[in-house]
């Protein structure tokens, strides 16, 4: 997933500093130069050739995915195609840079840093009046009042509603300038107004209960947009594609001027079509097949800590359950599951030790990493079946555990065609046999498994990934129960009161070293009490072929959501 809580579903949105991730070019000349070869074997022209170093327009970018979108609303993007589409198509109010700061680029539709107010709740949005959307119309304040409304409206149902619910009010002081005035202080609020708004004069007058089914996001010929290309195809699970805008508004131009994103069944064969030269690059090369890329002198690739990890997510709703019971509603339960995994094996094994065991929602070496705070859960299979025992489960004559005449079973949900949670769901899989639970591993198509099982809420458990958007380390939005399916991204339907406040705390006050604090409070309380199983913070190398170019300063950076497309309207094609 992105999924992206608001961070997107890796599947997704409130991320963290990472370290930067490094490519395989160290030189400060641009990236992917052709190696040089002998001039005396090429025979001779008119022309001198263009230098493969020098920016030039034209040409097409081939980008692999095995995912198709969703939607492209900038309203409802919780998912990484879509998030990727997205990025393409719509500019952002704000960006970030690559030490992630907030910025006002010269693609970003504000046209200076916002100004805040000395207590901290009012800061105050200067768009540039330059910005329009693709059928002429300028972006104004409108715009930015009308998706701020609609993201909290629980009508629309919105992935990113906690990223603007602690919002008071919304004045317009002119058509490019808005005051946004919040309820209380809100730390991570600079982060938030890094969203890219949706056109008012499209969807203003549409149902807010309708808008999630509106054609706009889904139809190219029906979807305006204001980035530096445009929408003009779109093949159901094969393609999508887009077109540099030439009036598009920002004084910097995009150089290439076609993007396919080209979906493929899994991610082995993306790797394939890298190798073979089908497409440019891909996002995500598994790490069973990196030490393959890495050998191929003809692509380079990028490789850093992503700010992503990997995580079971249980659901505490009975309505999920055949039987109405819930079986791992117990802490001691969801701690002998636990206990019951693997997890330095998955890292070993799977990924190849590229990654990082996790035991919070913080990613390691982030500012609110919590250390030994949290608790560890070694793999210790005893500890897991005493813990059940505890618990009143008995085994039963197949070897599986029994409570109150209900076997511990239930299916673990992941998407189709992710190599790295195929092999990671099998070994949950006899991992917890061992210990005497049954779980029943179902792959899923992405953008399907997005819309009917984890945006309402529907699944036993599921096997997924959080992308953060910011380098901040409130995710409030995933563990408080403020923020139930369908209007926020507690998915599993958990509820914690204690959490519930100290995700608040944490983010009342801006002073970094007593949040800290607050959220070493958060690591002890979620890692004891377990609405999700913390697995690893992972990477995905990106492998890039050799006609994609771009200057050292506009590198892809590992540590940002869609990092991998960091400045790429300065990238450009050599064929």
């Amino acid at each position: 997933m992105k999924y992206k809580p608001r961070s997107y579903i890796v599947v997704l949105l409130m991320a963290f500093v990472l370290i930067a991730g490094c490519s395989s070019n160290n030189s400060n000349s641009p990236t992917n130069a052709p190696k040089a070869t002998d001039a005396a074997t090429k025979a001779p022209t008119d022309a001198p050739a263009a230098d493969p170093n020098t920016p030039k327009d034209g040409g097409t970018l081939t980008i692999s995915t095995f995912s198709d979108i969703v939607s492209v609303n900038p309203l409802f993007v919780q998912d990484t195609a879509s998030g990727d589409a997205e990025n393409f198509l719509f500019s952002k109010l704000y960006d970030l840079d690559r030490d992630g700061n907030v910025i006002a680029e010269p693609w970003s539709l504000a046209s200076e840093p916002p100004a805040i107010s000395e207590d901290g709740k009012t800061y105050t949005v200067k768009l540039k009046n330059s910005a329009k959307w693709s059928d002429g119309t300028p972006v104004t304040a409108d715009d930015i009042i009308f998706s701020i409304n609609a993201t909290i409206n629980p009508d629309v149902g919105s992935p990113g509603i906690s990223n603007f619910d602690k919002v008071d009010k919304l004045d317009k002081v002119d058509d490019h300038t808005v005051n946004i005035t919040l309820k209380q202080v809100y730390a991570p609020f600079a982060y938030s107004l890094t969203f890219r708004p949706a056109p008012n004069h499209i969807l203003k007058d549409v149902n807010p209960k309708e808008l999630q089914k509106h054609v706009f996001g889904k139809d190219p010929a029906q979807t305006v947009t204001n980035g530096p290309w445009k929408w003009t195809e779109w093949k159901e699970a094969q393609y999508l594609t887009f077109e540099a805008y030439p009036e598009y508004w920002s004084e910097v131009k995009p150089h290439i001027q076609k993007v396919v994103y080209k979906i493929y069944a899994d991610q082995n064969t993306e790797v394939q079509a890298l190798i073979k030269g089908d497409v440019d690059t891909t996002l995500a090369i598994p790490i069973t097949q990196l030490a393959a890329i890495e050998g191929n002198d003809k692509i380079n690739v990028i490789k850093g800590r992503n700010a992503t990890y990997e995580y079971i997510n249980f659901s505490f709703n009975k309505d999920n359950f055949p039987n109405k019971v819930v079986p791992f509603e117990s802490q001691k339960s969801r701690q002998a599951i636990a206990y019951a995994l693997n997890r330095q094996g998955m890292v070993d094994n799977v990924l190849k030790g590229y990654g990082y065991l996790m035991n919070s929602p913080f990613l390691p070496g982030s500012w609110a990493d919590p250390g030994d705070k949290a608790i560890n859960y070694g793999y210790d299979p005893e500890k897991a079946k005493a813990l059940l025992a505890e618990d009143g489960w008995v085994a039963g004559k197949d070897g599986i555990v029994v409570k109150d005449g209900v076997r511990f079973s239930f299916e673990l949900q992941y998407n189709s065609g992710n190599s790295r949670r195929e092999a990671v769901s099998q070994i949950i899989q006899q991992n917890l046999k061992d210990v005497g639970i049954e779980v029943k591993p179902k792959a899923m198509e992405f953008s399907t498994w997005i819309d009917q099982n984890l945006t309402p809420g529907k699944f036993p458990a599921v096997l997924l990934g959080w992308s953060m958007d910011s380098p901040d380390p409130n995710q409030e939005s995933i563990f408080s129960s403020k923020y139930f399916p369908p209007t926020g991204q507690n998915s599993g339907w958990y509820k914690n009161e204690k959490l519930d406040k100290l995700w608040v705390d944490g983010y009342s006050v801006v002073d970094q070293a007593e949040r800290k604090k607050i959220y070493d409070v958060v690591a002890e309380e979620i890692s004891a009490d377990l609405p999700y199983v913390f697995l690893y913070q992972y990477g995905n190398p990106q492998g890039i072929g050799p006609k994609v170019k771009y200057a050292e300063e506009d590198a892809p950076e590992p540590s940002h959501q869609n990092g991998y497309f960091f400045h790429i309207i300065k990238w450009w094609i050599a064929e």
